[in-house]
């Protein structure tokens, strides 16, 4: 399986480098395959190179439900229940 996350740019960097955040967590990435990002812009992050801008709003909307999530046993996340809700 294969994880997308949300992350907000924080600091450009030289070249096609920059550094994001997410949740207090900070990590450089490759910008290369993204046109014209700049610094509060949300990216989707995938193996450490941002693959699309995306809408802040879609990008808070993402992060609170992640949020909602932290704390909940992964049990219950894979349970078939958890899926037909």
């Amino acid at each position: 399986m294969c994880l997308a996350l949300p992350v907000r740019v924080v600091e450009r960097l030289d070249g096609d480098l920059a550094v994001v955040d997410l949740d207090g967590i900070r990590k450089e990435i490759s910008l290369a395959l993204v046109d014209d990002v700049q610094v509060g812009d949300y990216v989707i992050l995938h193996v450490g190179y941002a693959l699309a801008k995306l809408d802040p709003d879609e990008a808070e909307r993402t992060l609170a439900l992640f949020a909602e999530l932290d704390g909940v046993p992964a049990a219950d996340l894979a349970s078939p229940a958890a899926s037909a809700a």
